[in-house]
């Protein structure tokens, strides 16, 4: 672990992805150690479009966006360490795998994004990730996933 990690808030990961509402999925990313590890923070409020219809009377939240905002908080890890905010990063899923579900996130919750890099190197494209979402130190999701880095000549 680095001597001095590092964080990114909301002002600062819309400068690294180009995601935005009602897509934008992490609220902020602490503990950011290098290219290593970090961990993103989703607020999850009922005024969240998904909530309308993910399910009428019982909102939870899908686990595609849980995976999404494990994703999300991997770019801005990447983002942060090797400095790409304004630089047009794009990000692709080339694959998830293990992907489990363990319990319901629902308005009100907290959900914590623990993200390791298990492949990738600066200056390559593809990275791989462990992604362990929890809420309340329950365990809520846990993939593993592949991405490309894109930046634009």
């Amino acid at each position: 672990m680095t001597d001095t990690l590092k964080s990114a808030d909301i002002q600062l990961i819309q400068r690294i992805l180009p995601h935005r509402y009602p897509f934008l999925l992490v609220d902020k990313v602490v503990d950011i150690d290098g290219t290593t590890s970090a961990k993103g923070i989703k607020n999850v409020t009922m005024n969240e479009p998904h909530f309308q219809g993910h399910f009428p009377g019982t909102p939870i939240m899908p686990g595609v966006t849980i995976v999404e905002a494990m994703a999300q908080t991997s770019a801005v890890m990447i983002g942060v360490a090797m400095d790409l905010a304004d630089k047009d990063l794009l990000v692709y899923f080339m694959g998830i795998d293990k992907c489990k579900f363990r319990r319901k996130v629902v308005p009100g919750d907290v959900l914590e994004m623990h993200i390791k890099t298990t492949r990738g190197k600066p200056g390559g494209k593809v990275w791989k990730f462990e992604g362990v979402a929890t809420v309340d130190g329950e365990m809520a999701a846990e993939c593993e996933f592949t991405a490309m880095m894109d930046l634009p000549a």
